[in-house]
């Protein structure tokens, strides 16, 4: 949620100095790297090698930010550079030490781990290729192997990897130094945007002082936020696999593409398995499809007894190299489902499906946006608890290992890029949509085959109404649907509905709005009218279905006031129950959707708005509930509960996107 929001982060750089940070975040690749990034699963033929933990760290404080590429901290331990301390990863970096300097720091840190190779890794005569993989690293990355660059990445919430194999299998025995780069400064042209400013005035601040400026209301975290993992494969390898289904009454199609890296003479065999290990279609090749007789489908969590059904996809490449038998074999969880927009409902399996979710946010104390299991199990309890069906990523892509547990258990995804914040004429140049390109093919190459992605959001909040965003977005929609032809895309405005220039191209309109808070503060009794206009307007202009895609109020845990004024508990939940009562009304019509902002309270940027971080979560930070969850559980358990208001079920699955 951008809601208008600005900030700064604060750190002192030389102008010239920050010459080299700027060039270096402007060397983004035009397209995105060739190939497959499936995950890293172990297997018969593959192992992984975990290396989170404690890395050494350090934040290069010259004036440039600049001494860590001029003194080439790479070429050696960076212990020998100078002073580093110990940083966990997966973590931000901000929340870890008592140094404020680090807290809202803006440039270059640098990360180090040093790892012994297990020697079968090592051995050329196995054709044995290892790769380097980060799960995400918040913003631009420079990645070094024994201090020979390897990579580089640009965005913070995707993954990268490098085949380092050339590296370490010259040197069995010797610890594997793997160094890292980072740099959190964004610029008009990255994604999010942001703009850094020189604060030029002697008699106000320090010499070389600048901020951060960024339109979106979220803490501008950084650090390596996901696992870090070297794995292996054979030379000859299982590249990328794409599936698509279809279904009817008793029939699935499960269509496939394999593609093998390494050398075009191999054969390639698939096996289908039920959650009992039962084969249920066989296949070869490396593109084809498998027919399922009575399919287990994927249902949503509370539309079927049993949701989250997945099968087991195995593909078997053999090849032969120099007189070797070459095996690879990978595993990929497969959901058998269908989608299809009306320009009234949205159906799964050709059934209505109604979002009724919340928006998140990968935040939590210490560990900033940085993974943590016990976190991410604990909001997927609270999820089922809530009776929530479904979330949006906002605003960028979570980590995989969230994405795999929404595929089990049945949790709807609003897949959103990290478009967030595009306010600046200069965000809709060429530059930044090339890069927007960009992170759409990485982000549908990561989550293509999940069943639970069910739409792609390419945006939040952007300056629709601008003339450059028409063409910009119609660019960004039309490469998605190309890359992906099986699933709807949008991107979620608030602009006004007579205005919005990027609207006429999404295939569901998902709407935000903050009436009786940004909107007329305090006054709850407009909210059915502007609400009831708000969507009326919308459907009238574009015949196409709505999500509430945001709506909420900040609500400070244990401030209480009877009748309900602003920040108090009951003034977050007189505000839901005013919304709730348009949305059962709209939903008999086209509303096909209610997302609450947000699922818990979150880190901001400081201002005069937010007191530590933003509270519009029914839950506290820590996971606590307020007023407000007790409102939603009873709303969220009802609607799943009926089905008076819904139209009739749709008996053929058989539909297609168009």
């Amino acid at each position: 949620m951008a809601a208008g929001a600005s900030g700064g982060g604060v750190g002192c750089g030389m102008a010239g100095g920050c010459c080299l940070l700027f060039l270096l975040l402007a060397v983004g690749r035009a397209a995105a790297p060739p190939g497959g990034m499936l995950y890293p699963r172990e297997t018969p033929s593959r192992e992984r090698k975990e290396l989170g933990g404690l890395w050494s760290f350090r934040a290069d404080f010259s004036p440039g930010r600049d001494a860590g590429f001029v003194q080439r901290w790479y070429r050696q331990p960076l212990r020998q550079t100078g002073p580093v301390i110990d940083m966990p990863v997966p973590a931000s970096f901000n929340d870890i030490t008592q140094d404020p300097s680090l807290e809202n720091y803006i440039g270059w840190v640098w990360y180090e781990k040093e790892v012994l190779l297990p020697l079968r890794w090592l051995q050329d005569d196995l054709n044995t290729r290892v790769v380097l993989r980060f799960g995400s690293a918040h913003y631009y990355s420079i990645v070094w192997v024994n201090g020979v660059q390897v990579t580089e990445h640009e965005g913070g919430h995707l993954p990268f990897e490098a085949d380092i194999s050339s590296i370490v299998q010259g040197s069995p025995g010797i610890p594997c130094r793997i160094t890292v780069a980072l740099n959190n400064t964004l610029t008009p042209h990255t994604l999010p945007p942001g703009s850094i400013q020189y604060m030029n005035d002697k008699t106000r601040y320090p010499k070389n002082y600048f901020v951060q400026n960024i339109r979106f209301d979220f803490f501008n975290y950084a650090g390596i936020h996901r696992p870090v993992v070297l794995y292996t494969t054979p030379s000859v390898y299982i590249d990328d696999i794409t599936v698509t289904t279809t279904s009817s009454e008793s029939v699935a199609m499960v269509q496939y593409q394999v593609s093998v890296v390494g050398s075009t003479l191999y054969s390639l065999s698939l096996s289908l398995r039920d959650q009992e290990g039962k084969v249920v279609a066989t296949g070869d090749g490396p593109a084809g499809e498998l027919k399922v007789l009575n399919p287990n489908l994927w249902w949503p969590y509370l539309m079927d007894k049993n949701p989250g059904y997945r099968y087991c996809l195995e593909v078997k490449m053999q090849a032969q190299v120099n007189g070797a038998l070459l095996e690879d074999l990978y595993t990929l969880p497969v959901g058998i489902r269908t989608i299809h927009v009306t320009s009234t409902q949205f159906l799964i399996n050709g059934r209505p499906f109604y979002f009724h979710g919340v928006n998140k946010h990968e935040d939590a104390d210490i560990r900033g946006k940085g993974l943590d299991w016990p976190l991410v199990v604990k909001d997927f309890n609270l999820l089922r608890w809530l009776g929530a069906n479904s979330f949006r990523t906002s605003h960028y892509p979570y980590a995989e290992e969230i994405m795999d547990l929404c595929d089990a258990y049945g949790i709807v995804v609003i897949d959103e890029c990290p478009g967030v914040g595009i306010k600046m004429p200069e965000s809709f140049g060429n530059k930044s949509l090339q890069h927007h390109l960009v992170v759409m093919e990485e982000l549908i190459r990561r989550d293509k085959n999940r069943p639970s992605v069910v739409m792609w959001s390419v945006a939040n909040e952007p300056a629709s109404e601008l003339p450059p965003a028409a063409y910009y977005f119609k660019t960004v929609i039309a490469h998605t649907k190309a890359l992906d032809p099986s699933r709807p895309v949008t991107f979620v405005t608030d602009a006004n509905y007579a205005l919005d220039r990027g609207a006429p191209y999404v295939d569901v309109i998902c709407v935000n709005s903050y009436f009786s808070w940004y909107h007329d503060p305090g006054h709850l009794e407009v909210i059915p009218l502007q609400l009831t206009t708000q969507f009326e307007n919308w459907y009238k202009t574009y015949q196409k279905p709505i999500i509430q895609s945001e709506y909420g109020a900040d609500s400070v845990p244990g401030l209480h006031s009877d009748p309900p004024l602003m920040f108090s508990e009951e003034y977050q939940k007189a505000m839901l129950r005013e919304y709730h009562s348009v949305f059962d009304k709209k939903r008999k019509e086209y509303v096909i959707g209610e997302l609450i902002w947000n699922f818990a309270d979150f880190m901001t940027n400081q201002g005069t708005t937010r007191v530590l971080g933003n509270k519009k979560g029914i839950f506290t930070r820590q996971r606590q509930p307020k007023s407000a969850a007790f409102v939603l559980r009873e709303r969220y358990c009802k609607i799943a509960n009926e089905s008076s208001c819904l139209p009739p079920i749709i008996k053929s699955h058989t539909l297609f996107l168009k």
